[in-house]
């Protein structure tokens, strides 16, 4: 129904904020992460949306990215899923740190974001571990910069694993961490080396 919303912030408070496009205040459920991508804009901002119908109530949710609706999207269709928790994962993991995360089998780090048990972090794990292929994340040129190290450092290997789950051959992990500096934490290795595998689609 709606694909975005573009227009005036508003206001924002925990998990929420109102746009005002056309004279209308829309207001949108949203993630924590999203809420810090908001506060650091200025005045006009654009929200990706979800429409979220149930038999007593329509919620609108926001998002700041496509790669945080897809990412959000894949969460609701996990059984036993639905938008409030989605988006509290989404307010605890940042899309990479997600990726990375279900990748890696990382229950403690899903189970970290408020209402997630165990239990519900292992089936996300589950039934998400193949399907995340289909996500990419790429953030703003220039924030990041990759630096040729040994090969063999760091976090290479949990990173190879984590590519391979997603769907990757041995052969493009390897030549993906080629030159990259792995003894940065996972998640952000994990933001580099898909950026870099998307810059060269």
């Amino acid at each position: 129904m709606f694909a975005y919303i573009k227009g005036e912030l508003i206001s924002t408070e925990p998990y929420a904020a109102v746009v005002e496009c056309g004279g209308i205040g829309y207001r949108l459920t949203v993630s924590g992460n999203t809420i810090a991508a908001l506060s650091a804009g200025n005045g006009e901002v654009q929200l990706y949306t979800y429409l979220s119908v149930r038999e007593d109530a329509l919620e609108l949710i926001g998002f700041a990215t496509p790669e945080e609706l897809d990412a959000f999207k894949l969460l609701i269709g996990v059984s036993g899923i639905g938008p409030k928790a989605a988006i509290s994962v989404l307010s605890q993991l940042t899309v990479p740190q997600l990726i990375a995360a279900v990748s890696a089998g990382d229950t403690k780090r899903i189970a970290g974001a408020p209402n997630i048990g165990p239990k519900t972090a292992a089936r996300i794990i589950l039934e998400l571990k193949d399907k995340f292929k289909g996500i990419s994340y790429a953030e703003e040129a220039g924030e990041e910069t990759v630096t040729a190290i040994p090969e063999n450092a760091g976090n290479r290997a949990e990173a190879e694993r984590a590519l391979m789950g997603l769907g990757y051959s041995q052969r493009e992990a390897e030549a993906a961490l080629r030159g990259m500096d792995t003894t940065l934490p996972l998640e952000k290795v994990m933001t580099l080396v898909l950026r870099k595998m998307g810059s060269n689609l």
